[in-house]
C-alpha cells in the first residue's frame, strides 16, 4: 500500500501506534508493518516528517539515548496525542458508517439514471 493511499489517515495510524508505547523511529515503522501483515510498508521519508509534524502539534514527545553507541530518538504519545487519537478514532467510525453505506454489501443498489 503506498503512502498516497493513507493520505490523512497517516497521523492517526502513527498515534495508535505510539498509544501501545514508547518507540523509536525504525520500531514505529516496524509496528506499521507488522500490524498490517505488510501493507503497510512505509518509508522513512514518509514516516519521520509526519512524527515531527505531531510533535509540533503537541501529539508526540520524543527524547534522545543511546542504545550500543548508536543515538536513538524514541518517541511517545502526549495526554494531548490521546485526545487527538480518540478523536480520529471517532472521525473515522462517523466516516467509514458513511462510505459503508455505498460501498458495503448491504448498500441498496442504486437505480439507472
Amino acid at each position: 500500500m503506498k503512502a498516497q493511499a493513507l493520505h490523512g489517515h497517516l497521523d492517526a495510524l502513527l498515534l495508535a501506534v505510539l498509544e501501545q508505547g514508547s518507540l523509536h523511529g525504525y520500531a514505529i515503522i516496524e509496528a506499521l508493518r507488522a500490524r498490517s501483515d505488510g501493507q503497510l510498508d512505509l518509508p522513512t521519508g514518509t514516516i519521520y516528517p509526519a512524527l515531527r509534524r505531531l510533535e509540533r502539534a503537541g501529539h508526540v514527545a520524543s527524547t534522545w539515548s543511546t542504545v550500543n553507541g548508536r543515538e536513538r530518538r524514541t518517541y511517545h504519545l502526549t495526554d494531548e496525542g490521546r485526545r487527538a487519537l480518540a478523536g480520529e478514532r471517532s472521525g473515522w467510525r462517523e466516516f467509514s458508517s458513511t462510505v459503508g453505506r455505498f460501498l458495503g454489501t448491504d448498500a441498496p443498489p442504486t437505480a439507472p439514471a
